[in-house]
């Protein structure tokens, strides 16, 4: 097996300017992630130090998202839903995942998979950092794609 150090994949896109960029970094057709350092890096941001829950989108395709979610401790994203199939991989801390008719705890290594349109919050019980996948059979349509803009901004 191949592999193409991220190094590599990143000055590919940082050639690209703007826009373009920025997609070829979402969309390139192999991409790796050292996950400890974009943790790292949000936690930096003013906007976890002021609100404690941040959010980067590591890929984005027409049928397919990642994105990766801190959140400090006692942090709650309130009530939501998507119309796709979500899972939720918890890489640090506790989250404790409230649904309709029952609450999931998530530990740190830990995963959990929900059919789409099931309303769920998700709480922080310590600082948490976990990766959010989001896949579509279909693709998004543009209303679609809003709402994941919505849940993914919700810092």
């Amino acid at each position: 097996m191949s592999t193409v150090p991220t190094k590599q994949v990143d000055e590919r896109a940082e050639g690209m300017k703007g826009q373009e960029g920025m997609t070829a970094r979402l969309t390139a057709p192999l991409l790796t992630f050292d996950l400890a350092a974009e943790i790292e890096q949000l936690k930096g941001e003013e906007h976890w130090l002021k609100d404690g829950r941040i959010s980067k989108t590591l890929v984005k395709h027409s049928d397919f998202r990642i994105v990766l979610m801190f959140m400090k401790a006692g942090t709650l994203m309130q009530e939501h839903k998507t119309d796709a199939r979500i899972s939720i991989h918890a890489l640090s801390g506790r989250l404790l995942i409230k649904l309709d008719r029952e609450t999931v705890e998530l530990p740190a290594g830990h995963l959990l998979v929900l059919e789409k349109g099931l309303s769920h919050d998700v709480n922080a019980l310590e600082e948490s950092a976990f990766l959010l996948s989001i896949s579509w059979p279909h693709g998004v349509d543009q209303e679609s794609q809003g709402n994941v803009q919505h849940l993914s901004s919700l810092q």
